[in-house]
């Protein structure tokens, strides 16, 4: 029979706040953290897609980079002559990389208030809502998130 240490029975589910837990928030500080941390892709695609388009704009430069060396290391093949060698040198290094000049780089979503703040007034803009109500609602909007 195995020997069993003497940890003593903990009972699974906790009575008191754990120390992950923290303290309980109410439902309008909820909304206030809601407001400042979540974010929206207001960059016009879906959301979904960034899992994929991220790693494809990372990606284009690279081979782009990589077809230009080709081109001008395949003229300096065959025979060494010193003349082509360095012309070819020459050309490989007048062009910066893709990836330095046309570089595409991440940008983070927008925050959720600042998103909710530019539908309402796109709505009251466009007549669909009224611009009291509006104005009332974003001011409501930034007294939660300060």
């Amino acid at each position: 029979m195995p020997i069993i240490d003497a940890v003593p029975y903990r009972d699974p589910v906790p009575t008191d706040i754990e120390w992950w837990q923290g303290r309980r928030r109410s439902p309008q500080e909820k909304k206030a953290l809601s407001y400042a941390r979540d974010r929206r892709n207001d960059y016009g695609e879906n959301d979904k897609s960034s899992r994929k388009s991220i790693r494809r704009n990372k990606r284009t430069p690279n081979r782009a980079d990589r077809h230009r060396e080709h081109q001008a290391l395949s003229a300096a093949t065959g025979a060494a002559e010193p003349e082509a060698a360095e012309r070819a040198e020459v050309k490989l290094y007048a062009k910066k990389s893709m990836w330095l000049t046309k570089r595409w780089r991440k940008c983070r979503d927008t925050p959720l208030a600042s998103v909710v703040e530019y539908k309402l007034r796109r709505r009251a803009e466009l007549g669909m809502s009224d611009e009291a109500v509006v104005a009332e609602r974003i001011g409501r909007i930034r007294r939660r998130r300060a």
